[in-house]
């Protein structure tokens, strides 16, 4: 065999073992949608405020979907026929998004349609801090500070309902924009903050 030739094959040999060495690469999700269920009932608001509070010793099974649903409404939930939300924005600007990490991908919350719809495959919960879910609150960059203000309204809400339903919660800043090049964010959006949810650890 030619030299020439003898390094084309070595150089291809050696580009294939590398393909099988790398690590693989989640896929986008499906685009799969489940509607969810609205809450009903649960605590007197006294006593959810009363019982509201940061618990870091949080189990790491999913959260149902009754539950994810109760959640999600609670934090960026339309409850009114004009299509405003259960929390306030500046100017009724409506420049929220709110993601929810579990064990089967990444999905979208969908306010109006009160359902979800998954946009990464894949279990990445491990890349916050293994929680049984992650809810991601994002917004556009803005020097007012309007889109932070807003996701501090969100996880207000998601934390008193997890007071309702007995759920653990604790907001976090650390690894919050882990996602961010992979969600479908518009331009110039980020997340601020993320909270994570399960059943109290033993």
């Amino acid at each position: 065999m030619k030299r020439r030739d003898f390094l084309l094959c070595a150089s291809a040999a050696c580009a294939v073992s590398l393909a099988g060495e790398a690590s693989p690469v989640l896929a986008a999700g499906d685009g799969k949608t489940i509607a969810l269920k609205k809450p009903e009932g649960g605590k007197p608001l006294v006593q959810c405020l009363a019982e509201r509070a940061t618990n870091r010793a949080i189990g790491r099974s999913d959260v149902d979907l009754d539950a994810l649903g109760a959640l999600l409404w609670a934090a960026w939930g339309v409850n009114r026929d004009n299509g405003k939300h259960v929390v306030p924005t500046a100017m009724n600007r409506q420049e929220c998004m709110v993601f929810a990490v579990r064990g089967d991908g990444v999905w979208e919350y969908m306010p109006k349609e009160h359902a979800v719809k998954r946009v990464l495959d894949g279990d990445r919960r491990g890349a916050f801090d293994g929680s049984g879910l992650i809810l991601l609150y994002c917004g556009p960059k803005d020097e007012r500070g309007f889109a932070a203000m807003h996701a501090g309204s969100m996880y207000q809400g998601a934390g008193l309902m997890c007071a309702s339903l007995g759920l653990a919660n604790c907001v976090k800043w650390q690894k919050h924009d882990t996602l961010d090049r992979e969600l479908p964010l518009p331009k110039g959006w980020q997340t601020f903050i993320t909270q994570s949810i399960g059943k109290p650890a033993a």
